[in-house]
């Protein structure tokens, strides 16, 4: 049996052994032909399988939505829907890599954005064809911004937006009023001075509100706070990790706890739903790096009608230094990715055209609060609230389409894992952060090495 030269490549980036790949995928299910535009799908007997990551935050109505969104596709196809989930940005990429190599696994992946470019490098995710993507509705469902982060340019395409919640921060408008504070700082240093400034008028609060041990949002403020000051991280085959600018980065989102102490001293050990049930209780005044699908918690909380959005700050100083990026975040949401071992890609692409549809969409969004990639659903969304996350949208920077991305997100998420034992102590120490940066550094560029050229 070949295997495919960019699949090849991806085990070897994965450390998996070829020939357990060789074994295991030459028993793989077949390919069938995917459908039509305008085909019905008798999937009477059959069953689809589809990998979500869990809504930690509202875990119950997420149970629900499964559920009622089931129910729709066995009306629609006769077809049962079964879902897995994970939890965690390591749990994801470890998923992928044993679907890979197995040859079987889910049929359809909801893959955040920044693991699209290791999924594209499998070579084991369907290249959607004009046919596919009629039959989910058309590139025009979606808005030409979203598709961004679906392929390495506009003719290889495998990721179809799905969510596509910018991230944004929320506010306390009454402590900020106290405080004689008129907006949130647009650099990270005056919403620094901002957060102290609050916390000296209303004592007993908290100036930031961070989950500083969640499994996914932690490098996205090194992430931020480094390409704000010119280092993008990785620098066409090489990383630029064990640098004074990322470590300065690092420095500076432990010093919001250690040094500054303008988060909670729990804060440590917090995820970003314990973040956000901080902030909805009015103990903090600002909670970055959210969304809107913090609405349905807020609107439900003491803060409901006090507190606002804003983009997130743009700048570290207040200034854009040559090869800087004034980004607001990353290009942030979801995308679905159809198996290309999968034996009903048939059942994948009506499911997608489901899921993305305006209908569905829209009741996602009631649900949990996340914007929708679908054009005619957004524009549907009349809640002023949103304006803000419209300009954090066209804000937003993509991490860079490489293969080795997932390892390099992970290498920077480990750097903050393996600092929580002293931050909670009180700081980290420079020079564990050398180590831990070096360490980090040798594993990204190890990951690049292994990422096939051309």
């Amino acid at each position: 049996m070949m295997i495919h030269p960019s699949r090849k490549a991806f085990l070897t980036l994965s450390g998996t052994a070829l020939a357990a790949f060789a074994t295991a995928a030459c028993g793989a299910p077949a390919t069938t032909p995917t459908a039509s535009a305008g085909a019905s799908v008798d999937g009477k007997g059959k069953t689809l399988s589809v990998l979500l990551s869990v809504n930690a935050t509202y875990p119950d109505q997420q149970k629900q939505w499964m559920a009622a969104l089931s129910a729709t596709f066995k009306a629609q196809t006769g077809a049962d829907l079964t879902f897995e989930t994970f939890a965690s940005g390591a749990e994801e990429l470890t998923k992928i890599q044993t679907s890979v190599v197995a040859g079987r696994g889910p049929d359809v992946y909801g893959l955040g954005t920044t693991f699209t470019p290791t999924a594209y490098a499998t070579g084991a995710f369907m290249k959607l064809t004009d046919a596919d993507w009629a039959a989910i509705g058309g590139k025009n469902r979606f808005n030409p911004a979203a598709l961004g982060i679906s392929g390495p340019d506009d003719k290889n395409l495998i990721g179809i937006p799905y969510t596509r919640p910018p991230l944004v921060m929320a506010y306390n408008t009454e402590l900020l009023k106290s405080a004689g504070i008129d907006a949130p700082a647009t650099s990270w240093n005056g919403l620094r001075d901002q957060a102290k400034k609050s916390m000296a008028t209303t004592p007993g609060t908290f100036g930031l509100s961070i989950g500083y041990k969640d499994g996914y949002d932690p490098w996205k403020y090194v992430w931020g706070l480094a390409i704000q000051t010119g280092n993008t991280l990785v620098n066409g085959s090489k990383a630029t990790i064990n640098d004074p600018v990322v470590k300065k980065a690092y420095e500076t989102y432990f010093g919001w706890y250690g040094t500054d102490k303008i988060v909670d001293p729990a804060a440590a050990g917090w995820t970003n739903p314990q973040a956000l049930a901080a902030f909805s209780q009015g103990k903090t005044a600002f909670l970055p790096m959210t969304t809107s699908r913090s609405m349905p918690t807020l609107d439900a909380s003491p803060v409901a009608g006090k507190y606002a959005f804003a983009v997130m700050p743009t700048t570290v100083d207040g200034t854009t230094p040559s090869g800087a990026v004034a980004a607001s975040g990353i290009l942030a949401g979801d995308n679905l990715v159809i198996a290309d071992y999968s034996s009903v890609k048939d059942l994948a692409l009506a499911f997608v055209n489901l899921a993305t549809s305006k209908e569905e969409q829209l009741t996602y969004t009631k649900t949990f609060g996340d914007l929708p990639a679908n054009v005619e659903a957004l524009k549907a969304l009349a809640d002023p609230r949103l304006a803000p996350m419209a300009q954090a949208a066209s804000q937003a920077h993509a991490t860079p389409f490489t293969g080795a991305w997932s390892d390099i997100q992970l290498a920077l998420m480990n750097v903050v894992v393996q600092s929580l034992p002293e931050l909670s102590s009180g700081g980290v120490r420079s020079s564990s952060l050398d180590k831990l940066l070096a360490d980090a550094q040798q594993k990204s560029q190890s990951s690049l090495d292994r990422v096939p050229k051309g």
